[in-house]
């Protein structure tokens, strides 16, 4: 199945069950982002000035970290190739980041979406580019002979008997086909070329200015860097796959339409796009008089007018960030939804709270999901010619331990499991390259193999503080 899913086909419940792939529980969090997407979709199918006044319900998750917050939104922003970005809320209460700072939020996103248009675009043109491709290279090894303005070929050393134009043409294609199927057999892959690519290729070229707040501008340096010099070439010896790659880059670059990928960026931006605000309850505080709050609320205050709607300028051009979904979320265990103004409160009309993990839920965890790390650690250990084998009682004893290290320590929900299997898996990990080289090894994890080496750091609460 595809991940990317049209419109029409995504009900919400199509939606939760595309999530229950990936993710476990959760049900009313699910549900309440299913039905946002699902309204996106129903806005687009509204005619007329009605269209522009429906708004997105922006949702706030509440629950404690390692519940399924983040990957979520993540999953549903996949699901229908909508360009997606996390900010972390927290950041926006550092030295410096005040006022307009906060709209870098959209200039991340819209730089998210400007590389999933042209991706996209880059595919569609893939095959003309290696065409081009391929035609460049075997003019780099054959070049073609140079004639003048009244058709002499010039060559470096001309032979005392020169054949007749019509047979040396005949000879030149009759060789470049040749070369053009060694080339395609890959039997010339073992070649070294001179190329000569742009510097951004290269590796080299940083962007004029980078990590600096001149975008907010609205200016893109990369266009000052060609007013002035245009774009610079570095002359390079690679090997022949590398110079497929690395003409194919630059012959898809020359076919993809860079104004209508940017207008086309920021529609989707505008109107598919999701902003996930992590941390949110960290700048949540009000009506006090004096220290860190102030800046909280100043903030919340900065964050408003994004969440409203209102433009904000980016290099790729305006962008309208009223129909972009913003999904909050936050553990709230020092402060709570009410502690936002009452402004950003209105903004976000749908709270759904996450339920804590249960050692139940961690074994769905460790076998259910596709992308269970379960079956991750089996694929990475496979690659040794270890091959894993989870019994159900070393899941079982596996969610214990994580659920009492989560009960007995800070309790960061499923992210205690990857600890635990890290610390199950060490010795195995390490001499898995010289013990698989001699053929497959089956490894059975039993319940007794998870406790041998997990027990004795969870027996010791001062070590499993630092281990676990």
């Amino acid at each position: 199945m595809s991940e990317r899913r049209e419109g029409r086909d995504l009900t919400p419940r199509a939606i939760v069950e595309e999530l229950d792939r990936y993710i476990v529980g959760q049900r009313d969090a699910k549900r309440a982002v299913a039905i946002a997407l699902r309204n996106r979709w129903r806005r687009q199918q509204v005619d007329g000035h009605l269209r522009d006044e429906i708004t997105p319900k922006n949702i706030i998750l509440i629950g404690p970290t390692g519940v399924g917050k983040t990957e979520i939104a993540r999953r549903l922003a996949k699901l229908v190739g909508a360009p997606f970005v996390k900010v972390e809320a927290s950041k926006f209460t550092e030295v410096g980041y005040v006022g307009r700072d906060v709209e870098s939020m959209v200039r991340d996103l819209i730089e998210v979406s400007v590389k999933l248009v042209k991706d996209e675009e880059r595919a569609a043109v893939q095959g003309r580019a290696r065409e081009a491709a391929e035609e460049r290279l075997l003019d780099v090894l054959l070049p073609p002979p140079s004639r003048n303005a009244g058709g002499v070929v010039s060559r470096q050393s001309t032979p005392a008997i020169e054949p007749p134009i019509d047979e040396r043409d005949s000879s030149q294609t009759a060789t470049r086909e040749k070369l053009r199927e060694l080339l395609r057999q890959g039997k010339l892959d073992s070649r070294e070329v001179e190329l000569e690519v742009s510097e951004q290729q290269a590796g080299g070229g940083a962007e004029v200015f980078a990590g600096t707040n001149i975008e907010q501008m609205g200016f893109d340096m990369s266009q000052l860097q060609n007013l002035f010099g245009g774009q610079r070439k570095k002359k390079r010896k690679v090997k022949i796959p590398e110079a497929k790659e690395l003409l194919t880059q630059e012959e898809a670059q020359k076919l993809i339409d860079m104004d209508k990928v940017q207008r086309e960026a920021v529609h989707r931006a505008e109107q598919a796009g999701i902003i996930f605000v992590d941390e949110i309850d960290k700048i949540a505080g009000r009506e006090r008089a004096s220290g860190p709050d102030i800046s909280r609320e100043g903030v919340q205050r900065d964050l408003l007018p994004i969440v409203e709607g209102s433009t904000v300028t980016t290099k790729h051009g305006p962008v309208k960030t009223d129909h972009i979904l913003f999904i909050a979320a936050g553990a709230f265990h020092v402060s709570k939804p009410s502690d936002l103004i009452p402004e950003l409160q209105g903004r976000f009309p749908i709270r759904v709270e996450l339920q804590p993990l249960t050692q139940a839920d961690l074994v769905r965890i460790l076998s259910e999901p596709e992308n269970s790390l379960c079956r991750q650690y089996e694929a990475l250990l496979a690659t040794e010619g270890v091959k894993l084998h989870f019994h159900d009682e070393a899941i079982g004893e596996i969610a214990r331990i994580a659920t009492d290290a989560n009960r007995m320590l800070e309790d960061i929900g499923a992210r205690r499991l990857q600890t635990i299997l890290e610390r199950v898996l060490d010795e195995l990990s390490f001499e898995a390259p010289e013990v698989g080289r001699h053929g497959d090894w089956a490894v059975e994890i039993t319940a007794d193999y998870v406790r041998q080496r997990v027990e004795s750091v969870l027996s010791n609460p001062d070590l499993s503080k630092y281990i676990l």
